[in-house]
């Protein structure tokens, strides 16, 4: 696999920001669950792929023998760890999603949307 570049990744927080905007704008809610669906995947989304970015990034620095091994240099890498470990617990947000996704559901099938009445 190629390595990824700086500007692929900002491609990919442009990306985001992107998704924020159109939900600052208020579209129809299934569209925005759908669009944030892929995000909050429990297994594939945000918080699960950053908490395991941060993992390996703190491996890497870890390992790598140019840097010192000192004391600042361990608690940088815990602080990283804890950071991965708090993103990891984000990891539920999925259920938050279905929960508000049944609520949509049950709310159209009432009675309709608002935008449609």
């Amino acid at each position: 696999m190629p390595a990824p570049t700086p500007d692929a990744l900002s491609t990919l927080t442009d990306t985001l920001s992107d998704v924020t905007e159109y939900l600052r704008e208020n579209p129809d809610p299934a569209e925005a669950l759908a669009l944030v669906e892929p995000l909050l995947d429990e297994y594939t989304g945000l918080p699960v792929q950053l908490a395991d970015t941060l993992r390996a990034l703190a491996r890497t620095l870890q390992e790598h023998q140019a840097i010192p091994r000192t004391a600042h240099l361990t608690l940088l890498l815990a602080e990283l760890r804890t950071a991965a470990w708090e993103q990891t617990d984000q990891h539920t947000l999925h259920y938050v999603l279905d929960e508000l996704r049944a609520l949509h559901d049950d709310a159209e099938s009432e009675q309709g949307c608002s935008r449609c009445r």
